[in-house]
């Protein structure tokens, strides 16, 4: 079996859906891609949670070890991490029932993504989150 990404329907209602975007690796550094990313769909409107340690806060919003270290539910787990540590994540996620991931551009683990999907998580991968919601929401 291999992995497919949810067609363009599914994509506009889970961007309906989600009000949390848990951001795994978001860099502080204005710079990167994933805080440009991050800092741009929060101006969409979402709630933007960093997932990194050693970092107190990003974006306004206080940043997290782990996902476990979350104090509340979110929507979406967005993953600005090498396709190695997708195993892990993948697992924190499930543990964690949480709905949706959504692996970025350039990162692609298909064993972490259809054992994400088994879960019954909505899977997103090697897409950018930001390209497609532009895409698909403010057409």
């Amino acid at each position: 079996m291999s992995f497919a990404n949810p067609d363009d329907a599914a994509l506009r209602t889970l961007f309906d859906r989600v009000k949390t975007i848990a951001v795994i690796g978001l860099s502080p550094q204005p710079a990167r891609p994933g805080y440009r990313v991050a800092q741009a769909m929060q101006q969409y409107g979402y709630r933007i949670i960093p997932v990194r340690p050693l970092v107190d806060a990003v974006l306004g919003e206080k940043a997290y070890a782990s996902l476990a270290d979350i104090p509340f539910r979110v929507d979406l787990v967005d993953v600005f991490r090498a396709a190695e540590h997708l195993p892990a994540i993948v697992e924190q996620c499930l543990a964690l029932h949480l709905p949706s991931i959504w692996i970025q551009e350039g990162i692609v683990a298909d064993t972490a993504a259809l054992q994400a999907q088994a879960g019954g998580m909505v899977v997103v991968m090697d897409r950018c989150i930001l390209k497609e919601y532009v895409r698909l929401k403010t057409e």
